[in-house]
Formats: C-alpha cells, structure tokens, sequence
C-alpha cells in the first residue's frame, strides 16, 4: 500500500496513506449500509407473496427476453447477472425469499439484463474497459515498483505509466456508477408498475437498493482518492 515512501535520505512515513483510510471508511460504512438495510428488509414480506426468482422470471418475460436462465447459487448477496452465458443468477438470500429485500435485489439484476438485451451504451462501454481496468490493476502496481528501482527520466516514465494503468481502473470505476443506477431504476419502476410491490414496500426496496448503490460510489470514491496518492506521491517527481 506504499505506506512509506522512499527518498534519497530513506524512507518516510507517507501522509497521503490518509487518503487511502477515508477511502477505506467509506467502503465501510456503504458495506454496513447495505447490509443493515438488507437484513431489516428481509424480514418485511412482500404481500403477493412471490418469490426472488418467481419476480425474475416474470420481468424477464414481460420485457421478451426468453433466452435468460436463473440459476441458483450459494451465499448472501452474490446475486449477479452473467451477459456472456446470460444467465442471472441469484442467491440463497433471494432466490426463495419473498422478502421486499430480496425481490429488489432480484428485479435489479434483471435491470442489467435488460440492458443488454437493448443495448445501454454504458454497459458496452464497462464491457469493453473490463480487460483493460483487469490489466491495468494488476499492472500499475508494477510499473511503479520498477519506477522506484530507478532514478532520473527513466524512473519517471515508468512511473508515469503505472499511473496511466491505474487510471483505466478508475475509469472503469465512473462507468459503473450510471449502470448501477439505471439497473435500479429500472428495478424500481417495474416492480410498481407491473404491481408486484405496493406502497411502503416499494420504498423498501428503493432503500436497499440506493443502499446496494453506495458501494459502488464508495469503490469510484476510493479508486479517485488512491489515484490522486498517485499522482501527489509520483506525478511529475523528479528523482535525480
């Protein structure tokens, strides 16, 4: 985590590590958030009495897609749909419960199937940054370790691209956010439009889910703050 950084006189205990715990603080609190809000409203059940998985397939069939399977998978809150086998996938925690909870997470990633079935532009754009943000995590953090082998132009340039990697992580990160958002918001207007939720249950849902969405915006937040260390720590530094 470069919690020290090295200077011709040694190493030193580096300030903006600070940026690194806010980060962490807010990953945290969105974490207990969504948790919270999902254990309170798991224990609200819906009153037509249906399940995560019966709500999927009827949103699936209402908007025509039929080449979507749901499966059922192990865990809490692993819910995800898969674009490459399309198959939605939905955990213990909401495949057989008809809590509210688990029919907003349900209806929500029936929102990113729905999106690729027509197409959203942002989700084409996420699709395309996922190699490039997976390569650049994991390349950044050696580039700039080699930088720091280094001295002069040559280390800079080195760290100047493991900078440049890192930044493609946060950009994948900001591409998240409208897709996260648009899922629920489809999760939402369906589930009151078509009737399956009603009143306060519809505002249950929307806490988990806006809950659920914070975690994301907690992830871009702390990928921003990491990336300005970066650049603080070794934009434009000269080590001659």
């Amino acid at each position: 985590m470069l919690l020290y950084v090295y200077s011709p006189y040694g190493y030193y205990f580096d300030p903006t590590y600070l940026l690194v715990l806010i980060g962490l603080v807010l990953s945290l609190w969105a974490q207990y958030m969504v948790n919270s809000r999902f254990k309170k409203y798991s224990k609200v059940r819906s009153s037509r009495n249906i399940t995560g998985a019966e709500v999927a397939e009827r949103i699936l069939r209402s908007h025509g897609i039929y080449d979507v399977s749901i499966e059922h998978i192990a865990g809490k809150l692993s819910d995800h749909y898969d674009p490459r086998n399309k198959v939605l996938r939905l955990s213990d925690s909401t495949y057989n419960s008809t809590s509210v909870a688990a029919i907003g997470v349900a209806a929500h990633e029936c929102g990113h199937a729905v999106q690729h079935a027509r197409g959203y532009i942002p989700v084409r754009l996420r699709s395309m940054f996922v190699p490039v943000a997976n390569i650049g995590s994991y390349a950044s953090w050696i580039l700039i370790a080699i930088g720091l082998l280094f001295t002069g132009s040559s280390s800079q340039a080195w760290l100047t691209a493991g900078i440049v990697c890192f930044a493609a992580t946060v950009v994948f990160h900001i591409i998240t956010l409208p897709v996260e958002f648009n899922a629920s918001s489809r999760a939402v207007k369906v589930l009151e439009n078509d009737g399956i939720l009603y009143g306060d249950e519809i505002k249950g849902a929307r806490k988990v889910l806006s809950a659920a969405a914070l975690t994301y915006v907690a992830s871009a937040a702390t990928a921003i703050l990491q990336l300005l260390r970066l650049i603080i720590l070794f934009g434009g530094r000269d080590r001659d």
